[in-house]
């Protein structure tokens, strides 16, 4: 037996008890007579006292010990004269009779503490030794705690898991494959799955109903804090189902987890459409934890300020409260701020509601009365401050959701521990891409329009296709996107159609989608479905501003593994079997 007890398990009810402990050395102290090894292992520290009086060789080995060398301890279990009321095992300690090196280690290359003074590169090198810290520690086991409630709650409601191919065939729609050449069939390619999205919608047309499944999914696309090139989706699909059936089914898996996991009761989910967030927050996945939507401005043109009168869109939104933290140089680091190349404008406008009067940069144009009148129009007070951007529309509200979000993050206005969900549907079916010419799908191609819509598709009309919504769905929790699903084509002729208005080409269609169209031939039920990431879900429940915290071992921004030093090259003699030279 190499331990009776684990090192996060014993109390003061187990007091005299005779123990078999196992773990790291987390810290070695040497006070005179006395030593103490602090012995961590998964479930946490008990500390391990050697007294050199009573036995002096088995302290005097102890103290040959290094930092996270594997010991083995046995010995009994005493009160502490010192407790350490931060530890759950604080209030005992272990006399040891025995000490067992198991393994010794090499002085690590940083720190293993919480606080740890290793950057994120070395860090990556060795992840076994990061991955011992409580910071990622713990984010790994809460990864795990939402994956088994997600299993609880969705098997709860007869959904199967079921696993889908790795090795699929590569399609041009979405982001970018990774291939795998096939050996068997020299020139040939495999692709791994960006998602298992024809796989389940074929599991129901072949009856399975109620489909789930924890998957890992790949994409060769550029990455940021909240994309890996392989991530984890909870994947899920319904049969004979409508949009409402699905947001009440997937609201309903959020708020168990968030009840289970953090005992925190999420309110209902308000829904706003597509349109509503953009003119209102600029993006799609807007933060409702602080307020300050977009208001209408036009009132201001029509007074010889020839910014303001020639601008194709003139919005901003109102900051409460603010205006005595809204200094000259607070305004003029913002001006900047937005006249950065990532942001673009040309400049910023503001209206300060002062107990003192209205203090503006467009005063010059633009008479005190005029501005009181704008103020209330907007509901702006005294001691608010009016932000406001021109420009054309599509700039003019990418710029004010960033300015949004800076200026909250500024100011504190972000409040902490609040959650606010909501969902984001009637999405666009299609996109314009003008440099190719043609439509995109804004979610995938298997998405249908909604019902009022469904006669537009016969158009040819670029403005009328662009105006068919998507029975399409965003499940968005502060400012972060979850997931996304849709309610799917069923009907082979619609699917047909649909690849068509995106610029397939009949034989196209069948070679890439073949098999999907012919399985829609023999009676596919309405269905629908929607994909979380699950590693976002875990990283916006706890706050974390990366997925990173919760894969065991991601990549780097360069999509690289440090610690295997992946990817590599190839022997030549595997290079000369795939048929590749």
């Amino acid at each position: 037996m190499y331990r009776s007890h684990t090192c996060g398990e014993l109390r003061i009810t187990d007091v005299n008890k005779e123990v078999i402990l196992a773990g790291w050395v987390q810290t070695i102290r040497n006070l005179g007579g006395l030593s103490f090894i602090d012995l961590r292992d998964r479930y946490g520290i008990t500390q391990i006292a050697f007294n050199i009086e009573s036995n002096p060789a088995l302290c005097e080995k102890a103290r040959t010990c290094g930092r996270e060398f594997v010991i083995q301890i046995h010995g009994k279990v005493c009160e502490r004269s010192s407790k350490n009321l931060s530890r759950p095992t604080g209030d005992i300690e272990i006399i040891a009779s025995q000490l067992s090196i198991l393994n010794a280690s090499k002085v690590p290359p940083f720190t293993i503490e919480d606080e740890s003074d290793g950057g994120e590169d070395i860090r990556m090198k060795y992840r076994y030794l990061d991955i011992r810290r409580n910071p990622v520690k713990v984010k790994i086991m809460f990864r795990h705690q939402v994956a088994l409630h997600t299993r609880k709650y969705l098997s709860s409601l007869d959904f199967l898991e079921i696993e889908t191919p790795y090795l699929i065939k590569s399609t041009p729609e979405g982001a970018r494959d990774f291939v795998v050449p096939s050996r068997m069939n020299q020139g040939q390619w495999y692709a791994l799955p960006q998602s298992p999205q024809t796989f389940k919608q074929i599991l129901m047309v072949g009856g399975m109903d109620k489909y789930f499944q924890i998957v890992r999914c790949f994409r060769d696309e550029d990455l940021r804090a909240d994309r890996q090139p392989e991530f984890t989706q909870i994947d899920c699909e319904m049969a004979f189902v409508n949009q409402e059936d699905i947001l009440n089914t997937f609201e309903g898996l959020i708020k168990y987890l968030f009840n289970e996991i953090l005992h925190i009761d999420l309110d209902a989910f308000p829904r706003i459409t597509y349109d509503e967030a953009m003119e209102n927050y600029g993006n799609d996945k807007p933060d409702l934890r602080f307020d300050m939507k977009f208001v209408d401005l036009e009132g201001l043109r029509g007074k010889g300020f020839q910014v303001i009168d020639s601008a194709e869109y003139i919005r901003g939104f109102v900051v409460k409260e603010i205006e005595t933290k809204f200094t000259n140089k607070e305004i003029n680091e913002l001006t900047e701020w937005v006249k950065r190349p990532q942001i673009g404008a040309k400049g910023l406008m503001y209206i300060k509601f002062t107990n003192e009067g209205i203090k503006s940069s467009i005063s010059k144009f633009y008479s005190e009365e005029d501005l009181t009148t704008i103020g209330s129009s907007i509901d702006a007070k005294t001691g608010d401050v009016v932000l406001i951007l021109t420009g054309s529309k599509n700039s003019v509200l990418k710029q004010l959701s960033e300015l949004r979000l800076e200026v909250a993050r500024r100011n504190n206005l972000i409040p902490e521990n609040v959650f606010k969900p909501l969902w984001v549907i009637d999405f666009p079916l299609h996109e314009w891409n003008e440099e190719d010419q043609r439509f995109f799908a804004m979610h995938h191609p298997f998405t249908s329009p909604l019902p009022d819509d469904l006669h537009k598709m016969k158009s040819s009309d670029r403005s009328t296709i662009e105006s068919i919504r998507a029975a399409a769905y965003d499940l968005v929790l502060n400012g972060t996107e979850l997931g996304g699903g849709s309610i799917r084509i069923h009907d082979r002729e619609l699917q047909a159609r649909n690849f068509e208005l995106l610029g397939f080409t009949k034989e196209e269609a069948e070679h890439q989608f073949g098999f999907i169209l012919g399985a829609f031939e023999y009676g596919a039920p309405p269905h629908g479905g929607i994909a979380f990431g699950l590693d976002r879900v875990c990283s916006v429940m706890q706050g974390s501003t990366t997925i990173r915290d919760y894969i065991a071992f991601p990549k780097n921004n360069m999509g690289r593994d440090t610690m295997i030093d992946a990817p590599s090259s190839i022997d030549e003699k595997q290079l000369k079997e795939l048929g590749i030279i």
